[in-house]
């Protein structure tokens, strides 16, 4: 199967974003400051929306294959891992009371990048003239 590890790096990060989805609405409910738990939930419905893309991305190049396709789904994949990531970080060390440091920098580092794989795959498309 061609793509074979982006197919399973996409499954595991959909069964994580059930996972952190149900542990946000039963583990963090009340525990949490309102903008943390706030916070968690935008990471998973990020992670949520790139991961079904991704899926859907994975669909279309095994009828036409383009390169773009797969900047478009690095981009995304660094950007779940820091864009989320970061937000899932904040929120847990919010929980234990520690300081949340310089992890607010990386969150809109993961937002640009989940926006550049957009874009390029907006340009690697105009490029292709698909």
């Amino acid at each position: 199967m061609p793509d074979r590890h982006w197919w399973i790096t996409l499954a595991l990060s959909g069964a994580l974003m059930v996972a952190l989805g149900a542990f946000a609405a039963h583990g963090l409910d009340g525990r949490l400051p309102e903008r943390l738990t706030a916070a968690f939930t935008t990471g998973v419905r990020y992670q949520a929306w790139h991961t079904l893309a991704g899926l859907a991305l994975l669909a279309w190049r095994a009828q036409q294959p383009l390169a773009a396709q797969l900047t478009a789904l690095r981009l995304w994949s660094a950007g779940i891992l820091l864009f989320s990531g970061s937000l899932y970080a904040m929120a847990l060390v919010g929980l234990y009371g520690v300081g949340l440091g310089p992890l607010g920098l990386i969150t809109p580092l993961g937002g640009v990048l989940l926006l550049l794989g957009w874009l390029a795959l907006a340009w690697g498309l105009w490029r292709a003239r698909v």
